[in-house]
């Protein structure tokens, strides 16, 4: 497979920089079996069956984006160079101390100190392949109280470009049921669920499950390889436990089916099932890359979002529906102005069989 088998030509007016609002009333494209139909999120539960399950990432994102001063101490003990350094969070280490994005990278030395607010610091430990590890002078509920104050959002890429965060983003990139804290990006599909449309899901008799993937920065890191085949996926943290596993796995020997609510849950499913070809306990960290001819051992659909062309989420979709139906929908949703990406409309891909 070629990174181009995934490439399509979007318009950029077609990339939404603020979600719907309600969260229900985004517009979903279902594709159940071949038949494309336009529908609104709130029409989700006519699409759904009594016994179905949905699993949901509960995931929380953290608000991963800081800006502080490089403090140096110059000849004599005085503080030189107050530089603006920006950095983005991307994953704890076993130390307690974090790998992050800083920027610029080049003007910060192991061992200096980076101030983001008044009672917020971190020290430079090292550097590894374009990214610091940053140890922080504060731990655990501390740590995340400072953090809340002093950090931002940490918007996908094509969002930062066109407007900066802003206090509404921590509210709107945030999924309604969002628990474990830990991720830098969210569950995007999930972000289309108020209470009411819950609500309304369980009334149709579907069954709701809570797993974890702490979503990283590495999800919106482009494919760089022609041959798609090389490319290697980031890790991520995920846990599903002994009652999700248990709870799937009891819809699945009663006929139901099991929707996962986001590439992030399929992927973490996936994940879990790849030792034994069914769902079990798991928990570590997962780098599953899901190609066309991949063999899907638990998921029998997916609630998704509008994806990047060349992504890894393309193929991920192409490996569910096969490439040429995906083609079909991506097209349908281009013609008919579909809203993409992060904050964009979603999808139900239901395949054949």
């Amino acid at each position: 497979m070629k990174l181009s088998d995934f490439d399509f030509d979007l318009p950029e007016t077609l990339i939404a920089t603020r979600p719907a609002r309600p969260r229900s009333s985004a517009r979903l494209l279902v594709d159940s079996a071949g038949e494309i139909t336009d529908a609104v999120m709130g029409d989700l539960p006519d699409w759904l069956r009594p016994g179905d399950r949905l699993v949901l990432n509960d995931t929380k994102v953290i608000p991963a984006r800081l800006n502080g001063i490089r403090l140096r101490k110059g000849q004599g003990g005085q503080q030189d160079g107050a530089a603006r350094i920006e950095a983005t969070l991307l994953e704890p280490r076993a130390d307690g101390s974090w790998r992050a994005l800083v920027k610029p990278l080049r003007k910060i030395r192991d061992g200096e100190r980076i101030l983001f607010s008044e009672d917020l610091s971190a020290v430079v430990l090292g550097r590894e392949e374009g990214a610091a590890f940053l140890d922080f002078d504060r731990r655990g509920a501390d740590f995340d109280d400072a953090l809340s104050r002093a950090g931002a959002m940490p918007l996908p890429p094509y969002i930062a470009a066109r407007r900066a965060a802003d206090v509404q983003d921590a509210e709107d990139y945030q999924t309604v049921w969002a628990r474990r804290s830990g991720a830098v990006a969210a569950p995007t599909a999930s972000l289309h669920f108020d209470e009411g449309l819950l609500d309304a899901v369980r009334r149709r008799g579907v069954e709701l499950t809570y797993v974890t993937l702490h979503v990283g920065a590495g999800t919106f890191l482009p494919v760089k390889v022609e041959d798609v085949s090389t490319h290697k996926m980031h890790a991520e943290w995920g846990e599903v436990t002994p009652d999700a596993a248990a709870q799937i796995a009891r819809t699945r020997a009663e006929g139901g089916r099991v929707i996962p609510v986001g590439t992030t849950a399929m992927r973490l499913l996936e994940s879990a099932a790849r030792d034994s070809g069914a769902i079990a306990p798991w928990r570590g960290e997962t780098d599953i890359f899901i190609t066309p001819g991949f063999e899907f051992k638990v998921c029998d659909g997916l609630m998704t979002n509008f994806h990047l062309p060349k992504s890894t989420l393309m193929m991920l979709v192409s490996a569910l529906m096969g490439q040429d139906e995906i083609k079909r929908v991506y097209a349908h949703a281009i013609a008919e102005r579909y809203r993409f990406f992060s904050y964009g409309d979603g999808s139900l891909l239901l395949p054949k069989g």
